[in-house]
């Protein structure tokens, strides 16, 4: 036994692992579990495909485009819009939902016992959002190119308006599943997504809205449509709404920071 204790065969070694790979233990099974869940698909893909879909062929039978005098096809107008919608609805709607009952049954109170810190469990949820986001790139994306879509794409601005889009609702949603109950979360999350879908100038351009896409544009959604349409449609980077989405990355951790509870 003094032999095998000096070659240090069976020395232990306490202490928690380098926070890397917490963090990217926490994100895999954060990913695992949303794409498990059948609620969290049906906001990440499904919803988004059918609104892509009934868009683009309702709206080319009632000729759209020209009622909203958008430059460009319809596809490709509604494809990158399309592709904000479902950042966020998987960053903020999905996470809000998920956080809120995770607060509600014990579990973020006993991560809270474990070596991962608060910065830690956030920045897994937030890695994990990524990895949802590609699958839905992919799906989306496909779906649009069968409907005919061709896009320009920007790269830059294309990446930057993902992950800033991301950091923005996945703050936003940690905010609302912090402060609120569960059940009030569930409501509060859906609620805003339906609002946001509806005028906050994510699926159709801040155009489409008249005098309000002067307000709508300096939303979260709104930014994160325009920066999404002008990777996508013109090759660009747009860089006053990216600007915008980082103001709202940076204010929505603030409160998160300030007012997230373990339980």
């Amino acid at each position: 036994m003094a032999e095998l204790a000096a070659t240090g065969t069976f020395a232990p070694r306490p202490g928690a692992a380098p926070l890397t790979r917490q963090v990217l233990a926490q994100a895999g099974m954060e990913a695992r579990l949303m794409l498990r869940n059948g609620e969290q698909l049906l906001l990440a893909l499904v919803i988004p495909v059918i609104v892509l879909l009934a868009g683009v062929t309702g709206g080319d039978r009632i000729d759209l485009a020209d009622a909203l005098d958008l430059e460009g096809r319809l596809v490709d107008v509604l494809t990158p819009g399309v592709l904000a919608l479902a950042v966020m609805s998987t960053s903020f709607t999905s996470l809000a939902i998920a956080t809120g009952f995770e607060r509600r049954y014990g579990v973020i109170k006993r991560l809270g016992a474990s070596p991962l810190p608060r910065t830690g469990l956030l920045a897994g949820k937030v890695l994990a959002l990524l990895v949802v986001v590609l699958v839905q790139l992919f799906v989306i994306g496909g779906v649009g190119q069968l409907l005919g879509w061709t896009p320009q794409p920007g790269v830059l601005g294309f990446m930057l308006a993902i992950v800033l889009g991301c950091a923005a609702f996945a703050s936003l949603g940690l905010f609302v599943a912090g402060v609120l109950r569960a059940e009030a979360t569930l409501a509060a999350a859906n609620l805003i997504y339906l609002l946001l879908l509806a005028g906050g100038a994510v699926v159709l351009p801040v155009s489409a809205y008249g005098g309000f896409g002067d307000v709508a544009r300096w939303l979260p959604s709104g930014a994160l449509g325009e920066a999404m349409r002008t990777a996508l449609l013109d090759g660009g980077t747009g860089w006053r709404d990216l600007g915008v989405l980082a103001a709202w990355a940076v204010l929505g951790t603030g409160l998160t920071a300030r007012t997230f509870t373990w339980e």
